[in-house]
């Protein structure tokens, strides 16, 4: 079922701190997917009040099980140890931003997407919350632009359904939904309906 609904799961280590240890790992049962370990910050939606000093241990050891970490742009300049570790090793990593209030104005998404790109990021991802068709346009229009480094983007909020399915059409890189029965965002998709509905429109491209 993980497989046909996702290409890669996202693992949200801070969701799983003070959880008994054992031999056997929460995410156990996506043995075969490829595998994005994020240990988010609580300022841009993480659970508890994890600093950046445990939030780096947790993404440490779980190096050799990933395919992808992600790490906040305002964790940058606590994790360049790690960061350096990434870009040298190879793993890519994602610089994400998030704001739960508002889409905010292009010349602050432009900002932290230049900070990214200056750590070597390989992806650059945005998630706000959407309050107008208006929002979902430039959040679109943000993502066709040719910024130099990879794009998600994606809304959050009653606007976000919707723009999640544009944004994956004007190219975002990773498209996210949830597996199971509840979502890690406001508006996510159930990762199997988003999976089939981007393909749908796809298909219908392909016919045009």
């Amino acid at each position: 079922m993980v497989a046909e609904s996702c290409d890669i799961a996202e693992v949200r280590l801070d969701l799983m701190h003070g959880e008994p240890g054992g031999a056997t790992k929460p995410w156990a049962h996506l043995a075969g997917t490829p595998l994005l370990f994020t240990a988010r910050m609580a300022a841009e939606g993480g659970a508890g009040d994890l600093g950046a000093a445990a939030r780096e241990a947790m993404l440490r050891q779980v190096l050799d099980e990933a395919a992808c970490i992600d790490i906040e742009v305002a964790s940058i300049g606590s994790m360049t140890g790690l960061i350096d570790e990434l870009c040298q090793g190879k793993l890519p990593w994602i610089a994400s931003f998030h704001d739960f209030e508002k889409l905010p104005e292009n010349s602050v998404l432009e900002e932290r997407l230049a900070l990214a790109k200056s750590a070597r990021a390989a992806v650059f991802k945005v998630a706000a919350k959407l309050h107008s068709p208006g929002d979902v346009a430039r959040l679109a229009e943000f993502q066709l632009a040719d910024h130099g480094i990879a794009v998600a983007t994606m809304g959050m909020g009653v606007l976000a359904p919707v723009s999640r399915l544009l944004c994956a059409q004007c190219g975002s890189v990773l498209n996210y939904g949830f597996l199971g029965q509840t979502s890690t965002a406001p508006g996510q998709w159930d990762s199997l309906r988003l999976k089939q509905a981007i393909a749908n429109l796809e298909a219908y491209g392909r016919m045009r």
